[in-house]
């Protein structure tokens, strides 16, 4: 039977721990296990926490626009949108850009993000470039002049734009981003018409009287601004298309103007008949065929108009007092077609002559009588 001294020394030992677990590197280990069984958890749970902000609903309550500058960085894109309140947090949103989209670039513009958009939503959002698209109109008729004010009058383009040259550019509406250069603007809308000029020139009726594209433009251009009525650009098409197989003198009144004010649009005041007997290089009642260059930036009705023109053989037009034009074949019929629009004029008692384009042509303008030359 072990005596008092020898179970004493017995339990001793037991609480003694044994040389290898008292080993630093067992210590050392053991910590480190702990660590790395800590970060394990921690770190589940800050994934688990990071996963449900990334996708739960944001902080905006409407929908807002925000514009992202050129240059800037992950940072000052992250701290812009939290003043803006589109995120919560900026460090998440960089944290998620880097581990969520791998660091994909941030792109500038103007974004629209709507209510409750998550982190995940404004990063697809910005690293796809999903900018807002704008509209701009160019109207039919404008000289290139007025096209480059229409441009510069617009806060959302950048840049100074160059003077292109009259008759090049399609007036159509374009889309286009808050910060896009206009002269790239104005390259698409080159483009545009280069493309339309092409494709119309190729199918064109192949009695044209036309030489060039260029010459199909320069008369557009006046078909333009000769009248507003899409059905009728065929028609006063085929007028100075027969004019000019006759040799005759197209004696349109907007190449009067456009002679005397370029590039400006306008006269400001009625045609006078110094106007009319003055030549210049565009005035059709001065010269013959077609002027120099063309004399605005017709649409695509009008180059199409003069592509493929109505089948008549009118070689008149005047203004009917509806908005619209009186054809004629003879220049008696046309001289009666304008007493009938004086007529017009006089009970409507008007105070201001016929817009450019109201007698066009033809020796229609009531400040010279017709002629046939």
């Amino acid at each position: 039977m072990a005596t008092p001294e020898q179970k004493a020394a017995a339990q001793a030992k037991k609480r003694r721990p044994s040389r290898g677990a008292s080993h630093p590197a067992v210590v050392i280990g053991s910590a480190v296990f702990t660590f790395l069984l800590f970060l394990a958890v921690g770190g589940g749970l800050v994934a688990w926490y990071a996963e449900g902000q990334y996708t739960a609903p944001g902080p905006l309550t409407a929908e807002k626009t925000v514009v992202i500058p050129r240059g800037q960085g992950t940072r000052d894109v992250a701290e812009l949108l939290e003043r803006e309140g589109v995120v919560r947090n900026w460090m998440l949103f960089v944290g998620s850009q880097q581990i969520a989209r791998r660091g994909e670039q941030l792109q500038a513009g103007e974004y629209e993000f709507p209510a409750r958009a998550s982190i995940a939503d404004v990063l697809d959002t910005i690293i796809d470039g999903r900018v807002v698209q704008h509209q701009i109109t160019i109207p039919e008729g404008l000289t290139s002049q007025q096209i480059v004010e229409r441009l510069n009058a617009s806060d959302l383009l950048t840049g100074t734009a160059r003077m292109p040259q009259e008759g090049t550019l399609l007036p159509e509406t374009y889309r286009i981003t808050r910060g896009m250069k206009r002269d790239d603007v104005l390259a698409r809308m080159s483009a545009e018409q280069q493309k339309l000029v092409r494709e119309l020139w190729e199918k064109r009726d192949p009695s044209l009287p036309l030489k060039s594209p260029q010459e199909m433009v320069v008369l557009a251009s006046i078909v333009e601004e000769e009248t507003g009525k899409p059905d009728e650009r065929p028609r006063v098409a085929a007028v100075f298309i027969n004019r000019l197989n006759r040799k005759m003198r197209l004696q349109s009144d907007p190449t009067i103007i456009y002679g005397i004010a370029g590039g400006k649009g306008g006269l400001g005041r009625a045609i006078t008949r110094t106007d009319i007997t003055t030549p210049t290089p565009y005035n059709t009642y001065a010269i013959d065929g077609l002027p120099p260059t063309p004399i605005s930036n017709p649409g695509k009705e009008a180059l199409a108009a003069v592509a493929n023109p109505a089948r008549s053989k009118d070689l008149f037009f005047v203004a009917d007092g509806t908005g619209g034009h009186a054809f004629a074949e003879t220049l008696d019929q046309h001289n009666r077609n304008v007493a009938r629009w004086r007529e017009i004029e006089a009970s409507q008692k008007a105070a201001t002559p016929p817009a450019p384009g109201g007698g066009a042509g033809t020796g229609a303008n009531p400040a010279v009588p017709a002629t046939s030359n």
